[in-house]
């Protein structure tokens, strides 16, 4: 049987991730709140986040910046996009 969750993006309830992404409190948190679908968007943001801030996601500062828009894109407001950014059209 699936993991379900009331997903704290769509509020509602979702079928959740099969594991926590991390082995900390934050990931239980996202585990117990956050659906497959809002995790697979979070994951294309950050795509977004690294190149158009030109991250190296191996730095602690680019670690802790993700963690920060990742609390706020589930737990917060969604989170800003950089002002440069331009959604690609397809």
């Amino acid at each position: 049987m699936a993991h379900m969750v009331f997903c704290t993006k769509y509020k509602q309830e979702m079928e959740g991730l099969d594991e926590p992404p991390f082995d900390s409190d934050f990931g239980q948190k996202i585990f117990k709140n956050v659906s497959k679908q809002a995790w697979g968007e979070w994951l294309e943001r950050q795509k977004m986040l690294l190149n158009e801030y030109r991250l190296q996601p191996w730095t602690r500062e680019a670690q802790e910046f993700l963690v920060e828009q990742m609390n706020e894109f589930f737990f917060g407001s969604g989170g800003e996009l950089p002002k440069e950014f331009v959604a690609p059209t397809h």
